[in-house]
Formats: structure tokens, C-alpha cells, sequence
């Protein structure tokens, strides 16, 4: 009787940039190379206390035994082939500056001067700085807003046409899926679409690394049929901070172009030690995921369950999720409703945290989000729906705070007088916001996080965006790109 087959292809457990870097710890050969701490000898004496020697023995530079970052041809290269096999890329690169340089990389090596790029507004700024490095130029378009969830969803396939139809000779569309919220456009059918258009189609699945691994979660990009995605194995999965990936696939995308763009963004001192993470990471995913997200779905919907129950807080699910029109939620993400409570969410989070020891992912005007993954244990989501109990029984519904318009994400202008290039560039200056409307922004100003834009280099500053940026700011969110406490923005001299 022949034996069953493999639950997952056993050369996924292999860790070769792990393995070398072990091997070259062990050796214990004379260092006269960087690190100057020399395997953690010269390091301070708190911090090799508190975290111990040997990790220090596998903080490595660029080495014949564990290879070079820059031009990977031994064990970092097969790490990279390993990770492409895993996610279904023809080409994976590690990423030693977040996902930011993954997002850089993607506009960057594709588009150039007077290329036109379709871009969801919900865009991380990451994507602005890229194009400031290209030259090109971007074209907007809007996420849905659900006035009962009071949340800025995703773009819909309707809008993501209307954009395309819009932009004749476009180079590219860039989308973000699943959101900061989980939420999560139709890909599959805006990637179909885009194609038949000429375009090639970058996502960034910041919050979707471990969408591949279990069929319970949305569709990942590449199974979409995405150009390039870019993904943060340092925010779901078990990389370290920092630490993410971009794949890509060959056809509409030059790979050439894409690592020799890699190269002149990523540092020639990478760390080995988020590298390494990388290479066990993906090893975890492909080898165990689906076990460990099956568990990790079930915390969450159970604690959804539970909130849900709690008078004046909500969680929404799936189901109501496509009620509002998007394609799908990843539901390891907990979007917790607080208004009713006639609290904010920067409220509620501070409570969270300071009362009870709980730290939230992030929070807006009416929720606080929480992101469960492979990490948690069922008394950490016990402690937190106790936690959102007692504050629910303290403070009573009182009714929404904020009037909803003061804190609705206005309708941005896209009205571009230069390009985000020509805008960073240009000769400015700084001026009292207040005094700032009709000037053109050279910031890339966000409430942060989730660092979307609401401001871009380029474009005509608006009454409504600094209403909004002024309201959040007195809420307590954090403004970057502002100056001088949120008094002062930096424009063009035109």
C-alpha cells in the first residue's frame, strides 16, 4: 500500500539562509569583519542581558557562508526561491525595509516621466514616494464610504473601471487589498479587466502575507493573477518588524528591472536577522498554515461573537461586509464599533491601554482595530472582550459624539497643477494651514496610522481636507507631514 501523500511539498521546510547563519554562528571563527560588537562581545551589558547572547552570534554582514542580499546567489537565493515556490511567484525578494520598499520598487521599476498610474486613494504614502522617485503621475480614484459603518471601505470593481475607462494609455493600476480593515476588493475581476485594458496591476497586500495558506481567507493577489504584490510578513505572520516581501511574475512585469531597482533602494547592510525571519516564516506558512490560521479564524470569530454582545459596541462580519459591497474580509481583523458609546476610538484605545494592559492595533473617530493572528492565545481575546464589557457597563449608550460629517474622509479634489516629482522638487515654502487652501501641497500629509494621503505632493490644497486634518488633529490622531504642531504645511512657491 503506497503511503499518503505529503500534506505540503517537504522542500518548504528546508531554511537555507537560517541554516548558514547557524552553521557560521556555531564555527566560531575569528571576527575581524562588521558588526563592530564582534557576535555581541562589544555589545552593552543591559542589552545582552535582557535579550540574551546568542542572538547577537547570527547578527551577520555580507559573508561568502551566508551570501549577499544585493546579488543573491547561494543560500539567500535559494530563501527567495523557496518564498516564490510558497506564494506562487516566478520571482520573491526579501525586504529588509518593510513593505514601503516593496511599494517604492513596484512604481519605481515600472513607470517613468509622463506615465499616467491608476491608484485606489487608499493608497499608503509609500506609493506617493515611489512615484515622486518615478516621475509619473498618478490618477485617483475613491474607496466606497458606508455611512452606518461610518468606515471608508474599499474601491469596488465598479469604481476601478470607471478609473480605467477613464485614463486611456495608462501604464499601470495600483490597488490595496485586503485594507487596513480586512476589507478586500474584487481583485480577481479588476486584474481581468485591467489586463484587457493594457495595464499591469500592482497590489499591496501589506495585511494579506498569510492569505495564501488557508482557503477560510480571501483570494490572494497572485492567485488573481497580479503583476507584483508586496506583502508585510512582519504584520500577520511570523516575521520580524521590518521584514516583508514583494513577488512577482514574469509576462507584463521586466524582472531585470524590478531587482535592479531593488538594488538601488535596499540597504548593501542588510539585516540577516530579519532575513532570517523571512526564511523560517515563510517555512511556518507553508508547512503549518493552514493549522495555525484554522485556529486563528476561530479566536477571532468567537471573539466577534462575544463583542457583538456587548451593549453599545459592534464588530461587523463577513456577511454585512458584502452587504456594503465589498468582495470579502479577512476576519482575523476585528473592526470594533465604540461610538454608541458616545466615546471615540482614540478613547477607548487609551482605556485599553492604560486600564487594562491592552494595546490595539489602531483606532479612528468611531473604532478601535484589533488584528488577531497566529501569535495570540484564547485569554488574550478573553481579556479583551472583559475589558470592552466593563467599559461598556461604566459609561452606558450615550449616543455617537461625533457627528459623523466632521469625521467623514472628504471627497479629495485630484486636482494636480504638477506632478508629485516635480512638486517634491520645487522651491517652497511654509505657510499657516489656514492660509494654505488653493496653494499646492509638496508633503505627503496622513492621519497616521494608516498613513493614507490626504494630502499629495502636487495637488491643490482643498477647504475640506484641512477641516478634516483639523477635526482629527483635535481628536487626538496623529497628523504626519504638518509642522510646528499642526500649524504650519509646506507648499510650492507658484
Amino acid at each position: 500500500m503506497s503511503p499518503p501523500p505529503p500534506r505540503f511539498d517537504e522542500e518548504q521546510l528546508r531554511t537555507p539562509l537560517f541554516d548558514a547563519m547557524v552553521n557560521l554562528a556555531e564555527s566560531r571563527k575569528v571576527s575581524f569583519h562588521t558588526p563592530g560588537h564582534k557576535s555581541g562581545k562589544g555589545i552593552a551589558t543591559r542589552f545582552r542581558k535582557f535579550v540574551g547572547p546568542r542572538v547577537f552570534s547570527i547578527d551577520l554582514t555580507t559573508l561568502d557562508e551566508v551570501d549577499s542580499l544585493q546579488n543573491p546567489t547561494g543560500v539567500i537565493k535559494e530563501a527567495q526561491e523557496l518564498a516564490a515556490k510558497a506564494a506562487g511567484a516566478d520571482r520573491s525578494y526579501f525586504l529588509v525595509n518593510g513593505t514601503t520598499v516593496g511599494n517604492h520598487a513596484m512604481v519605481a521599476a515600472t513607470t517613468g516621466p509622463g506615465d499616467k498610474v491608476l491608484i485606489a486613494r487608499n493608497c499608503h504614502r509609500s506609493v506617493l514616494t515611489g512615484l515622486i522617485m518615478s516621475g509619473a503621475t498618478p490618477m485617483f480614484f475613491q474607496p466606497a464610504f458606508d455611512r452606518d459603518l461610518k468606515l471608508t471601505l474599499n474601491v469596488t470593481f465598479e469604481a476601478a473601471r470607471a478609473a480605467i475607462d477613464a485614463s486611456p494609455g495608462s501604464r499601470a493600476l495600483l490597488i490595496t487589498s485586503p485594507n487596513y480593515y480586512g476589507l478586500c476588493t474584487d481583485i480577481e475581476k479588476i486584474i481581468s479587466y485591467a489586463h484587457e485594458k493594457g495595464l499591469m496591476v500592482f497590489v499591496d497586500e501589506a495585511h494579506g502575507p498569510h492569505l495564501k495558506f488557508n482557503p477560510k481567507l480571501p483570494q490572494c493577489a497572485l492567485e488573481a493573477g497580479a503583476d507584483m504584490c508586496v506583502q508585510s510578513t512582519h504584520k500577520i505572520v511570523g516575521g520580524m518588524t521590518q521584514a516583508s516581501m514583494l513577488h512577482a511574475n514574469a509576462g507584463r512585469v521586466n524582472i531585470d528591472d524590478v531587482t535592479n531597482t531593488l538594488k538601488l533602494l535596499q540597504t548593501t547592510s542588510p539585516s540577516y536577522i530579519l532575513m532570517a525571519s523571512l526564511d523560517l516564516a515563510r517555512m511556518q506558512m507553508a508547512t503549518e498554515g493552514k493549522k495555525l490560521l484554522n485556529r486563528t479564524i476561530k479566536l477571532a470569530e468567537d471573539a466577534r461573537t462575544e463583542i457583538n454582545k456587548i451593549p453599545g459596541i459592534a464588530c461587523f462580519t463577513k456577511d454585512r461586509a458584502k452587504q456594503a459591497g465589498m468582495a470579502d474580509m479577512d476576519v482575523t481583523k476585528l473592526t470594533i464599533t465604540v461610538s454608541d458609546l458616545g466615546l471615540s476610538g482614540y478613547h477607548v484605545s487609551q482605556m485599553l491601554n492604560n486600564r487594562f494592559g491592552i494595546q490595539v492595533e489602531m483606532a479612528d473617530p468611531f473604532h478601535v482595530l484589533v488584528i488577531v493572528s497566529i501569535g495570540d492565545r484564547q485569554d488574550d481575546l478573553n481579556r479583551l472582550v472583559a475589558a470592552l464589557q466593563q467599559i461598556s457597563a461604566e459609561t452606558g449608550l450615550q449616543g455617537a459624539l461625533l457627528p459623523l460629517d466632521k469625521v467623514h474622509p472628504p471627497a479629495l479634489t485630484n486636482k494636480f497643477i504638477m506632478t508629485p516629482r516635480d512638486a517634491f522638487y520645487s522651491d517652497s515654502e511654509l505657510v499657516n494651514v489656514n492660509e494654505s487652501v488653493g496653494r499646492v501641497s509638496t508633503e505627503i500629509v496622513t492621519v497616521y496610522p494608516p498613513g493614507i494621503p490626504l494630502l499629495v505632493p502636487g495637488e491643490e490644497i482643498s477647504q475640506d481636507a484641512l477641516n478634516y486634518l483639523q477635526n482629527m488633529a483635535g481628536l487626538g490622531a496623529i497628523i504626519d507631514g504638518l509642522n510646528e504642531n499642526n500649524s504650519l504645511v509646506r507648499v510650492a512657491r507658484i
